[in-house]
């Protein structure tokens, strides 16, 4: 029997920074709208716009896995909120 062909790995496209603008859904990896974008905090981290409750919370950039209409993130949504910061990075 012969050993399966094997594809070369595909390295996922990487987002940049600049791809990142203010005002864009942000969904999860089920495409549920869980946040806003409010502006790039510096080149790795997105700070989302204010929730209900008037706080911002940041994710990182590495978390996004493309942008087209919304921000796409590798995550379900309700994990991301569980893991997103209520600092920026380097103001805890």
């Amino acid at each position: 029997m012969a050993a399966p062909y094997l594809y070369p790995c595909q390295e996922a496209p990487v987002v940049t920074a600049s791809q990142i603008k203010p005002h864009t859904p942000v969904v999860c990896s089920q495409n549920g709208q869980f946040a806003v974008v409010d502006h790039m905090e510096g080149n790795d981290t997105i700070k989302l716009a204010k929730d209900k409750s008037g706080k911002h919370h940041y994710i990182p950039l590495k978390w996004v896995t493309s942008v087209d209409e919304k921000v796409h993130v590798d995550r379900p949504g309700d994990q991301a909120m569980r893991e997103w910061s209520d600092h920026a990075p380097g103001n805890a």
